[in-house]
């Protein structure tokens, strides 16, 4: 058994980790410290904290980088440590505490889309492709060397979410398949190329908004890359929505209004219509389209 420890954040990674505490020695579990979160700012523990409790695993929640350097050394003899999403960059100090290193499970095909945000990279470039990538850490932004990648084609109305939870499932399994051999010497992982490399920027607050007088396409790959967190959002009738999912529809209301068509909202874009197919209307429920049309007395307006 391999005595490791596992950094890890946000549900994605909770897969990989369940994986391991199967089939090795998990010393220690490093995760984001609790965080207010929603509304109500209820204080909650991170997904991967949930999951390391239920499975019986010593969990720290460090801070700062010496606080993480201090974890892993307390827990004593690690041959490798495992990073799925786990939030901050590590310091060379941190990376060299295990004998073999760090490896990471990345949602991409690198060096497509290294950094923050690769799945709703991906998506709002509408990419054909994506996949996972098994690295070594080094002190660069996800440039270590390859160990092992898998592609896999995104479906063409796939969201963020079923996305991500496609490619930690894949991520898992791949991670399990190649660590024995990589902490027994007989996996050496293979220099990345920069070729094609583009970066996976984070989502920043103004990129939510959908733009009327974008092309339709890339507003539906929008709505795909930022669903179901933090989702894309439009103004309809002044008050502000989220739209959870959209797709292409042969009317074309004016720009800038909305209509009911055949008891389905479509939003008039600049090149076009977009079905608002699921929506989150302010303090409710995510809806569908035709629900939302079913409480409303009218069947147009205004959107921006």
């Amino acid at each position: 058994m391999t005595r490791l420890a596992f950094l890890g954040t946000p549900e994605a990674a909770v897969p990989t980790l369940r994986a391991l505490a199967q089939n090795h020695d998990v010393r220690l579990v490093v995760t984001r410290p609790d965080r207010a979160q929603g509304r109500g700012r209820a204080v909650s523990a991170t997904p991967v904290k949930t999951e390391a409790a239920r499975l019986g695993l010593e969990v720290a929640e460090p801070i700062t980088s010496d606080e993480i350097v201090r974890a892993l050394r307390s827990a004593g003899g690690l041959e490798v440590a495992v990073v799925v999403a786990f939030g901050r960059i590590l310091g060379p100090d941190a990376l060299a505490v295990p004998a073999r290193g760090m490896l990471n499970v990345h949602f991409s095909l690198l060096p497509r889309w290294r950094g923050a945000a690769p799945v709703a990279r991906a998506l709002m470039e509408g990419d054909p492709m994506t996949g996972v990538t098994i690295i070594r850490l080094d002190e660069g932004l996800d440039t270590g060397p390859v160990l092992t990648a898998q592609a896999v084609d995104i479906d063409r109305d796939e969201v963020a979410g079923e996305l991500t939870a496609r490619l930690s499932q894949l991520g898992a399994r791949l991670l399990t398949d190649i660590l024995p051999s990589y902490t027994n010497g007989d996996l050496e992982p293979v220099a990345q190329s920069d070729e094609g490399m583009t970066y996976a920027d984070k989502i920043e607050p103004g990129e939510r908004s959908i733009r009327l007088d974008g092309p339709r396409m890339g507003e539906i790959n929008r709505v795909r890359a930022l669903s179901p967190e933090p989702g894309a959002t439009i103004l309809i009738d002044g008050d502000p929505h989220q739209v959870l999912r959209a797709r292409s529809h042969p009317m074309a209301p004016e720009p800038g209004t909305w209509m009911a068509v055949d008891g389905v909202p479509v939003a008039g874009l600049g090149d076009g219509g977009m079905e608002l197919i699921e929506i989150l209307p302010p303090g409710k429920r995510p809806m569908t389209g035709r629900e939302w049309l079913r409480g409303l007395r009218r069947e147009s307006g205004m959107v921006g």
